[in-house]
């Protein structure tokens, strides 16, 4: 007796099926996969790691330099072009981002605490933190 036990069949041919096409490698790869058990485990370890921020608050010279410069921009009949940039609150947990838009603004609703761009971007008032554009260089 051998020490190997597998001699006798280690030389024969690979066997092809004469009536079955090959699997695809891609196929045969899927087929040795590890088993997924923690479906959804990667996307709730990356939303954990996802870095959220806290709204600054403002001072009240800042938010009158901001009621300014938003009703300077109003002024203007053809409603020029600005940046604004707001605090936008996160969906899936505490905290949000700062957000910059450009647009035109349509109309300003005080008791609705409420901007509405042209293109109906909506952003509350008290969550700007920054209003830029062209028109504020001589401005102040």
């Amino acid at each position: 007796m051998s020490d190997f036990p597998y001699e006798d069949i280690v030389n024969l041919p690979h066997y092809v099926s004469a009536c079955r096409k090959p699997m695809t490698m891609e196929n045969r790869a899927a087929q040795f996969a590890p088993f997924a058990a923690l479906t959804g485990h990667d996307a709730a370890i990356a939303e954990t790691a996802r870095i959220t921020s806290s709204p600054l608050d403002l001072s009240s010279d800042q938010c009158r330099t901001l009621s300014r410069r938003l009703a300077y921009a109003l002024s203007f009949d053809d409603r020029p072009v600005i940046a604004i940039t707001y605090f936008r609150p996160d969906s899936r947990k505490s905290g949000g981002a700062y957000v910059t838009v450009t647009g035109s603004v349509k109309k300003v609703e005080e008791p609705l605490d409420l901007l509405t761009l042209t293109d109906n971007t909506e952003i509350p008032l008290s969550a700007i933190s920054d209003i830029q554009g062209d028109i504020f260089d001589d401005f102040e």
